[in-house]
């Protein structure tokens, strides 16, 4: 494959090659989509004045989605709209989760905002309480707060006993935990 940013086509490819097993292709999969991802959240978190972090956490966060959801992908249909509706959810999810609202963004924006998929997580629930236990219990339970129960970061903490910046720092260093578990596992 060449450094040019990859086609829809070879996307594509990749996706349908992972579902086939090969760990390779998911490899490379994840390493092209989270590029796409970071520039996606980047120029979207700056609008609502959020930094890069966030945005890397929103990646893990569709990695790890895009992992668990990984079996509702309809291999006839296109990837990229398929990708996009995942971190469109995940980037609504984050300013729900920050209290901020649409009204904050440029109208003429407001059609990248919504969603186009329904993930009621039902079935990838066991996937994702395998993959938390992998964690340590401080990481563990940052998450659970803030990424699945939809807690504030200062929510938590008095949830937790954690100052504010260690469940950022759990939240985070989890995350990426979480995303090394995937790839991992994808190797199996």
């Amino acid at each position: 494959m060449s450094h040019t940013r990859p086609s829809e086509t070879e996307l594509r490819r990749l996706m349908r090659a992972s579902l086939d097993g090969d760990a390779d292709a998911y490899r490379t999969l994840l390493t092209l989509v989270s590029g796409r991802l970071r520039a996606y959240f980047k120029a979207r978190l700056i609008r609502v004045g959020r930094g890069a972090t966030d945005a890397e956490d929103l990646v893990q966060e569709v990695l790890i989605a895009l992992h668990t959801r990984r079996h509702t992908y309809d291999a006839s249909q296109p990837f990229t709209p398929w990708l996009y509706g995942i971190a469109r959810y995940k980037f609504v999810d984050c300013l729900r989760r920050a209290r901020a609202s649409t009204h904050d963004l440029p109208i003429n924006r407001a059609d990248d905002m919504m969603a186009t998929d329904d993930f009621d997580g039902v079935d990838s629930t066991l996937d994702v309480e395998r993959l938390l236990a992998g964690l340590s219990p401080k990481a563990r339970q940052a998450i659970r707060y803030v990424k699945l129960e939809g807690l504030s970061v200062r929510e938590a903490a008095a949830r937790s006993g954690m100052s504010p910046s260690a469940v950022k720092v759990s939240v985070h260093r989890g995350l990426k935990a979480l995303a090394r578990l995937i790839a991992k596992e994808s190797r199996r």
